[in-house]
């Protein structure tokens, strides 16, 4: 899998975008590693928490516009579903993720770090769908993701004129959570993650997972579902043994996950 890696930092596995000399641009061989690594951090009992970040001075730049060029209505589509479903993979992903955007997250770039949990930046990151300017809308999922995080109008703006935001106004806008110097933002990635691997992980899964259904569907439903993931963190060791080390005024080390 030259073009995605997977390396594993103890709890945490990091997922890195490997094709600098193209910007790790995504053409379908990109998209079918990521696919293949994805399924790799879920089937991994030890990986807890998972990083996505780019090689060289790229996030993703985008969809592979080489490749797209000359695609047919019917082959983009295809191209538009297979992003789509990998995407939809990666953010349903049972184990939270972080996207450690290190520089350009432009297109497919901005829509991969969408479909994270959480997405930090590097002060020379630069984010934008400039798809309407190529002729095209977004194509894996902008036209939906965007509008969810920073609203419709931020999103109408960003996508209609095609513009590029910097990490300060990604940051402003509610985009990104943190924006760190270049130097520091892999370190600051990892200690994000391991806080969150420090955690009891059935609640961590369940806290996602209400969160992502709740986003899709309306307060009803989604109380329905949170009171169902409370209940089911009830039969969990890890909350018998933290709730006895609070009620006897001790501090809980460490969890069993499960």
């Amino acid at each position: 899998m030259a073009f995605v890696t997977l390396e594993q930092k103890g709890p945490v596995g990091v997922i890195t975008m490997n094709r600098p000399e193209a910007l790790n641009a995504l053409n379908d061989q990109v998209l079918q590693d990521l696919d293949q690594v994805l399924d790799q951090v879920e089937e991994n009992e030890e990986i807890l928490v998972a990083v996505v970040t780019g090689a060289g001075r790229s996030f993703v730049a985008g969809a592979d516009i080489g490749q797209m060029s000359t695609l047919t209505a019917v082959e983009a589509k295809k191209f538009g579903i297979l992003g789509n479903r990998i995407f939809l993979k990666l953010e349903n992903l049972s184990k939270p993720t972080i996207a450690a955007v290190n520089g350009f997250a432009l297109g497919g770039g901005c829509e991969l770090s969408m479909a994270c949990d959480i997405r930090i930046a590097s002060e020379k990151a630069k984010f934008g769908q400039p798809e309407v300017g190529l002729g095209i809308t977004p194509g894996f999922g902008g036209t939906q993701r965007l509008p969810r995080i920073v609203g419709a109008a931020n999103a109408m703006e960003l996508i209609l004129t095609a513009k590029t935001i910097n990490a300060a106004q990604a940051k402003e806008m509610g985009l990104v959570s943190h924006v760190y110097a270049p130097e520091e933002l892999m370190d600051k990635a990892l200690e994000l993650a391991n806080a969150i691997a420090a955690n009891a992980q059935v609640a961590v899964r369940q806290s996602k997972a209400a969160i992502r259904r709740g986003l899709q569907t309306d307060m009803a439903t989604g109380t329905a579902y949170e009171s169902e993931a409370f209940g089911l963190c009830f039969a969990t060791e890890d909350q018998k043994d933290a709730m006895k080390a609070f009620v006897n005024k001790e501090k809980i080390t460490s969890f069993k996950n499960r």
